[in-house]
């Protein structure tokens, strides 16, 4: 008996952050398991053999993608409606995981990718954060003046960004995206999902 449900994690994984958001916001009871990387336990292998987090081990099923465990969680209570905007949330979304976190990992990670230089990664990156930027600047979420789950899905992404040399983001002509980040970044819910 799976009970409560477990969840399989890494605090600081982007995709995991954005299942803790949305399971946490749901008000779910989870088992949080927190994972070394470096050492899976069997477990974790046995019931989703590729070994990433974040997993959801229900009691009748896996879930071992992030974003299907946001919509399971948001199947089961989603209050402010994040749901709503569908098809915009789902492109927006699919450029984050896509195309933004190519070039977000070679630019983090620069060293481990000589072909381009960093700056020209960053570059790359700031391609999608122009498109955020320009949804921002007339509303105060990704969709509209309303949180959507494109917000609680891309937010852990922009934060990994900006992290890896917090003085220049803060200095770019992002203004909105930067307040957008300082939302999320000071709110109840990320504070709830990130404690140790």
């Amino acid at each position: 008996m799976i009970n409560p449900p477990i969840l399989y994690s890494f605090r600081r994984c982007p995709y995991a952050i954005r299942a803790r958001m949305a399971i946490f916001y749901a008000g779910i009871p989870v088992e949080i398991r927190e994972v070394e990387l470096n050492n899976k336990p069997e477990h974790l292998l046995l019931i989703s053999p590729k070994g990433t987090v974040p997993v959801l081990h229900l009691e009748d099923k896996i879930i071992d993608e992030s974003l299907d465990i946001m919509r399971w969680a948001l199947a089961q209570h989603d209050p402010e409606n994040w749901l709503s905007f569908d098809n915009e949330v789902n492109l927006l979304i699919k450029s984050n995981d896509g195309d933004f976190k190519y070039f977000l990992d070679r630019y983090k990670y620069a060293d481990r990718y000589p072909n381009y230089s960093q700056e020209h990664y960053r570059q790359q990156a700031e391609v999608f954060l122009t498109e955020l930027e320009s949804r921002l600047v007339n509303a105060n979420y990704l969709c509209g003046n309303s949180i959507s789950l494109a917000d609680v899905a891309i937010f852990p992404f922009i934060r990994q960004f900006a992290s890896v040399d917090k003085e220049w983001f803060q200095m770019t002509s992002f203004y909105s995206l930067n307040n957008w980040l300082q939302t999320f970044l000071t709110s109840a819910l990320f504070g709830s999902v990130m404690k140790k």
